[in-house]
């Protein structure tokens, strides 16, 4: 994980129109990207995406800075989760069972048939947001880690994405149906849906913003708890792959979000799990105490040398400890055992181009152009592409990099600068050129 927190005010997110309750507190919404928490949540969602019918690669899963507990869909196939849901949930069955319940809202099209419970202005920023989140963190320093997107009002404090009773219990049936057919347990979901129940009683700004957007009947809870019951899979145990990756999810989120004080309240000395040595080692890390953060990450790489995030993890710190050499080995480590997260590889080329070693700028484009092809909206992939691309001496290219990362940053002034900019300088009718052309006339039209 890289720094943990990185500003970045997003324009186009400033631009629109406050809307709150009265009395409502403005709070920036957050993203936090992980490599690591990207592929657990991935691997429980997986799955349910392709029993409702969607194709996984089309769903966008978010990570909320926020701790609350709730999840919420916004903007169409976009799926956001708080990261105080994913502490507060006690095992992964819980969690799958709140993705569930969302996965129906999404194939149900619910969203879509609440639009006179939105302002016009409000629909207009949650979009902002989901486009946003391309830029994730324009400073360059995304990597493998997590980035924090502040701007606007936090979506996940308000009452914006209320669904009827109706449009819940055809959520629940869904769910029920995906874990059936995913021979999973419901179980968890009924856990979660008797956690809500238990807050009922509390007064409405002291609730979970989950249940104020999720309407809940006892109705909707006998339903699912009567299905648990006639359920062939009601006992079905998690995988224990599920089982670790949720005990490393929580235990790194703590260790990054919370002090260390806290932290080692939670995961004492005298915890010796994975999870608590993995915890404990991210808090000394943030402590910049690396007398007992290195050696424990050391500990842990030895335990699992095969582990791709323990390896980024000890490049992280060494990385941003102004050990850039020695953090390359561990990047690279990273990469080579989980080729195929984009974040990863960006952590590693972001090292590779602070090394200064020409041969290594080339190596850090090989793996941009990567990142890139993957996730053609992460704007601060091209940001660092366009240094890489200018070490390099290619202007032109450097040009197209930087109209890519101002276009997935919503900033649209400057990508049609920058397109403008690579149109001279690449050669015309090339690919790169064809690509300026694009970029420059979507940014105009988007101008006017």
């Amino acid at each position: 994980m890289r720094k943990l927190i990185v500003s970045l005010v997003i324009a186009a997110l400033l631009a629109a129109a406050p809307i709150a309750p009265a009395g409502a507190q403005n709070k920036p919404l957050g993203f936090i990207r992980d490599a690591e928490i990207e592929t657990t949540i991935r691997a429980y969602a997986t799955p349910l995406f392709t029993a409702a019918g969607l194709d996984p690669q089309s769903v966008h899963v978010y990570l909320v800075n926020d701790d609350t507990l709730n999840a919420f869909v916004a903007g169409g196939m976009n799926l956001f989760i708080n990261t105080g849901l994913l502490m507060r949930s006690e095992n992964a069955n819980q969690l799958i069972g709140v993705i569930a319940h969302e996965t129906g809202h999404i194939a149900g099209g619910h969203l879509a048939r609440t639009q006179d419970a939105l302002e016009d202005a409000t629909a207009e920023m949650i979009l902002a947001y989901v486009l946003g989140l391309g830029a994730a963190i324009a400073t360059g320093n995304s990597g493998a880690g997590a980035a924090v997107i502040a701007g606007g009002q936090s979506i996940a404090q308000r009452s914006l994405l209320q669904y009827s009773r109706t449009q819940e219990s055809a959520a629940d049936q869904a769910a029920l149906s995906y874990l059936d057919r995913t021979a999973q347990s419901a179980r968890g979901m009924l856990e979660f849906l008797e956690v809500l129940g238990d807050q009922e009683l509390l007064l409405s700004n002291q609730q979970d913003p989950y249940l104020r957007t999720h309407p809940l009947s006892n109705d909707r809870i006998d339903t699912v708890r009567n299905f648990v019951a006639g359920s062939r899979y009601a006992d079905a145990a998690e995988p224990s792959e599920f089982v670790v990756a949720h005990a490393r999810m929580r235990a790194k989120l703590v260790g990054f979000l919370r002090p260390l004080g806290r932290v080692l309240q939670q995961y004492p000395e005298s915890d010796g799990s994975l999870e608590g040595r993995y915890a404990r080692a991210i808090a000394y890390y943030r402590a910049a105490d690396l007398k007992r953060a290195l050696p424990m990450v050391d500990g842990l790489i030895s335990e699992r040398p095969d582990d791709p995030f323990f390896q980024e993890l000890k490049g992280q710190i060494l990385f941003e400890n102004g050990r850039a050499r020695e953090a390359l080995p561990y990047y690279e480590a990273a990469v080579r055992l989980q080729p195929d997260a984009p974040l990863l590889r960006q952590g590693l080329a972001q090292v590779q181009l602070e090394s200064g070693d020409p041969e290594l700028n080339r190596a850090a484009l090989a793996q941009l152009d990567e990142v890139v092809r993957i996730e053609p909206h992460n704007a601060a992939a091209w940001r660092l592409l366009s240094i890489a691309y200018g070490r390099d001496g290619q202007l032109g290219m450097t040009a197209l990099a930087l109209a890519e990362s101002a276009g997935a940053r919503g900033n649209s002034k400057e990508a049609r600068q920058q397109a403008d900019r690579a149109l001279k300088l690449l050669p015309e009718s090339s690919p790169a050129w064809l690509r300026a052309q694009d970029i420059f006339n979507a940014a105009s039209r988007d101008e006017d």
